[in-house]
């Protein structure tokens, strides 16, 4: 039997889907980081969004719900997802809480929110520099904003 080379590249490759290289910058624990494999697994390439129940992430990644939980909350605080509560109406016209939508943020976006809070930083550090240097040079103590003090 002849063998042929096989495809370079992910994209040639069925079943599998690319992971981007940042996540592993965001310093998360690894079980954040399967959930949010996860949820980039089941997301709809075009709008970002997937609403798999905390139940069945749970049972395939075999957490608890609670620990999910806790890795979706990290995720979010981290600017990696947005969640929005979803409703149902059963067949009895019932209103009923449904599963969480799941907005992926693309990576090209967390990234240039992170440069633009470290560019805050850098310019706030700045601007208190020179006002400490303005301060130490008419004689007055300089009491930064941050030191936990207030007016």
């Amino acid at each position: 039997m002849r063998r042929t080379k096989p495809p370079v590249g992910w994209e040639h490759v069925k079943n599998c889907f690319p992971v981007p290289n940042e996540l592993l910058e965001f310093d998360l624990p690894g079980g954040a980081i399967a959930v949010y494999v996860y949820l980039l697994r089941h997301a709809d390439r075009r709008t970002g969004q997937c609403h798999p129940g905390a139940a069945t992430m749970a049972k395939k990644l075999h957490y608890c719900r609670n620990t999910v939980a806790n890795y979706v909350r990290l995720l979010e605080e981290r600017g990696l997802i947005v969640t929005e509560n979803t409703e149902i109406i059963t067949k009895r016209g019932i209103k009923k809480n449904g599963n969480l939508l799941y907005t992926i943020i693309p990576m090209h976006e967390i990234i240039s929110a992170y440069y633009e809070r470290q560019l805050e930083k850098a310019e706030f550090a700045a601007a208190q520099q020179k006002a400490k240097a303005k301060a130490e040079k008419l004689g007055i103590q300089f009491i930064s904003a941050d030191d936990g003090q207030s007016a």
